[in-house]
């Protein structure tokens, strides 16, 4: 059975002056920046990730000094300058800072790979076309990491699995924010969890959030998660045949969200045997259909925030998404 959940929710009401006092000095702390502002620190499930910290950067322009700067745990931010070509995936050690130059610097043909590390950011970089069976970037057995402010593109002139996904969170994985991005031109767009089989790893891990990313023509998963809890708000999807897809008891916030030329906004009854569930709210939703099968309880995110309103999230997300942005 598939039923739309409310699209808005019961205010409590207020009980005395200095209760308004202290939830009008928490709004205050939880106003976002203005549009397009890039944040000095990740706001949702990734907050507290500081990647290399303070440390002095290093600025590299080939794979091999690439790879050599970004082993190991010891703090290091290391600055990405020009566009360099991959055969598969670069593995990132933990407290590391990856920063492209400019608007267009990064990788192509290959991606990134976080596995069993802390601490990591990645901010500022063109990822492009992927080729299977790597992923643009892959967080897999990792926790606090924030993906920032990148461009992510392929192409869909091949067959859908020539290219693999291009922001793809597994194996447990947890504390992880995905924010200004811009995802394109690409089938597979972001899946978190990565099999119907995984729930002994990903059970209680894979919390994510997403906000103020653009997806553009990207068929499906934006993002699709088992097990896991997601916050999806303020994000811009364009052109999608599926969009959020909860699943296998996976808990997902869908809120102040645009979606536009988009078949189906949020599904729950999709490709597993077991639904996910979903809550709606404040969402443009465009004309796009939902299937929300199960209404879920994760209704509230334990960590301040302030999601903008629809009406406004396509001017900050045009405007700020991306590469060239900081």
């Amino acid at each position: 059975m598939r039923t739309d959940p409310p699209s808005t929710q019961t205010q409590r009401p207020l009980v005395a002056t200095v209760v308004a006092t202290a939830l009008a000095a928490v709004a205050v702390l939880a106003v976002p920046q203005p549009a397009g502002a890039a944040e000095n620190a990740p706001i949702g499930f990734g907050a507290g990730t500081t990647g290399g910290g303070s440390a002095a950067p290093v600025t590299v322009t080939t794979l091999a000094a690439f790879r050599a700067a970004v082993t190991g745990n010891a703090a290091k931010v290391v600055r990405v300058n020009g566009l360099i070509t991959l055969s598969g995936q670069v593995d990132l050690g933990s407290n590391t800072t990856v920063l492209g130059v400019g608007s267009s610097s990064g990788f192509t043909g290959g991606g990134l790979r976080i596995k069993e590390e802390t601490n990591v950011v990645v901010r500022n970089l063109n990822i492009s076309k992927p080729l299977a069976p790597s992923d643009g970037v892959t967080v897999q057995e990792s926790t606090k990491v924030w993906i920032d402010h990148n461009s992510f593109s392929a192409d869909r002139t091949h067959d859908k699995d020539h290219y693999d996904g291009l922001l793809d969170i597994n194996h447990g994985s947890d504390n992880v924010t995905v924010s200004w991005n811009t995802f394109k031109d690409h089938f597979k767009g972001s899946l978190v969890g990565h099999s119907d089989n995984n729930a002994s790893e990903d059970t209680g891990h894979l919390k994510v959030t997403y906000h103020h990313n653009h997806f553009s023509n990207v068929h499906s998963r934006i993002p699709s998660l088992r097990f896991g809890t997601g916050h999806f708000y303020d994000n811009y999807v364009q052109g999608a045949e599926t969009a959020v897809h909860s699943r296998m008891g996976a808990q997902m916030l869908v809120e102040n969200n645009v979606f536009r030329s988009t078949a189906v906004a949020v599904t729950t009854n999709r490709s597993s045997d077991i639904d996910g569930y979903a809550n709606l709210r404040g969402n443009d939703l465009g004309g796009a259909a939902t299937e929300v099968s199960r209404v879920g309880t994760f209704t509230t995110a334990p960590y301040s925030y302030t999601a903008e309103p629809a009406s406004t999230v396509v001017a900050s997300v045009t405007s700020g998404a991306g590469t060239g942005k900081l």
